[in-house]
């Protein structure tokens, strides 16, 4: 799994994570699915296991706010609406915001990706 030692918990998240659509998802919505699903895991290990599935390049953090992130089984090229009244997030194709002007990366460095997080709320 990743280079992932493959414990029950692991697996059991995993399942949950990636058996449908790509989705976004807070560590407190999934920790909810797997209680609801009888599967016994802190919250504290769902936060350790999602950012262990990101590190190992199976998830995107998108980061709304200081406090707040969620997580994207869809790890190719894109952006996202944040839906400000329904703490939701929505997928924005990469082709539809063009990046321009970006400064020179400093000495030695890439840059690896650009995140747009377009906030919207209804009206």
């Amino acid at each position: 799994m990743a280079g992932l030692r493959p414990t029950r918990q692991r697996i059991a998240l995993a399942e949950l994570l990636f058996s449908g659509d790509h989705r976004h998802v807070s560590a407190e919505a999934l920790h909810g699915e797997a209680g609801a699903g009888g599967i016994e895991v802190s919250l504290a290990t769902v936060y350790n296991t999602l950012h262990q599935f990101r590190r190992a390049g199976l998830l995107r953090e998108v980061t709304v706010d200081a406090a707040r992130s969620y997580f994207d089984t869809d790890t190719s090229d894109h952006h996202h609406f944040f839906v400000e009244d329904e703490q939701r997030v929505i997928d924005i194709p990469a082709d539809s915001i063009v990046i321009q002007g970006l400064p020179d990366a400093p000495n030695g460095m890439e840059v690896t990706h650009v995140d747009v997080v377009v906030r919207v709320k209804k009206v």
